[in-house]
């Protein structure tokens, strides 16, 4: 065991390089998915036909895919007909897509969920499609999402150990490395899933922050606060 930390110690630099990669694919394929599930989620919902059906099918489409297929019609296909990608690029842009598709379906469910009597509401004062949305909607069904929102972002994350195939060197390839020079594949990959845990954690943890913030802004936060006062008056009360 001492060999195998003294093996992982001198490869540390080489770790630290790959788990930048690893961070770089989930932040920038996370970012792009976002801006993604947005588009098709808020457009998949349009009442023109043409507009939701081509959410739909672009939905469909990178949902019905794999994201390794994907990964290597982006790498290593485009460049047949002229377009060439680097790794990295090519990496996030794969995540976005596949990603991103999934999330659309949780933007449209988490709209879709914000009461009738808010939409209502917000017809009755003539609001505009887009202010109603981005005013009344958007912060209600932000605060209903962000929990599944987490969770793809986090498969996202584990969704970045394909990135090897596109020549990157990222946290899993160096575990393998790290496996080839130890023949102690236990110790290899058990660093590589600690590392990785670490970053799930971190997502949790600002995943957890944005919700509690998305709840505060709707009065959700304070009306737990209340709880305990009010149970405090009725013990009063009736002592």
């Amino acid at each position: 065991m001492r060999e195998n930390f003294e093996e992982l110690g001198a490869r540390l630099p080489s770790f630290a390089d790959g788990l930048l990669v690893t961070i770089q694919l989930t932040l920038g394929g996370g970012a792009l998915a976002f801006v993604i599930a947005i588009i098709l989620g808020v457009t998949a919902r349009s009442e023109y036909l043409l507009v939701r059906g081509g959410a739909r099918a672009i939905i469909e489409f990178f949902r019905g895919t794999s994201l390794l297929v994907q990964l290597f019609w982006l790498f290593y296909v485009l460049p047949l007909f002229g377009w060439r990608l680097e790794s990295l690029v090519a990496g996030i842009l794969a995540l976005g897509l596949n990603y991103g598709a999934y999330a659309a379906e949780v933007v449209r469910g988490a709209i879709n969920s914000v009461p009738q009597g808010q939409w209502e509401a917000t017809t009755a004062l003539s609001m505009r499609p887009m202010h109603r949305l981005r005013r009344i909607i958007w912060p209600q069904a932000w605060a209903i999402m962000i929990p599944s929102l987490s969770n793809l972002f986090i498969m996202l994350l584990k969704g970045t150990a394909v990135a090897s195939i596109v020549l990157l060197q990222d946290l899993t390839w160096l575990g393998g490395q790290l496996r080839q020079a130890t023949g102690d594949t236990f110790f290899a990959y058990g660093v590589t899933a600690v590392m990785y845990l670490g970053l799930a954690m971190l997502i949790v943890l600002g995943a957890a922050a944005l919700e509690k913030a998305a709840k505060r802004r709707l009065g959700q936060g304070a009306a737990k606060a209340t709880k305990p006062s009010a149970a405090a008056a009725s013990t009063t009360v009736g002592g």
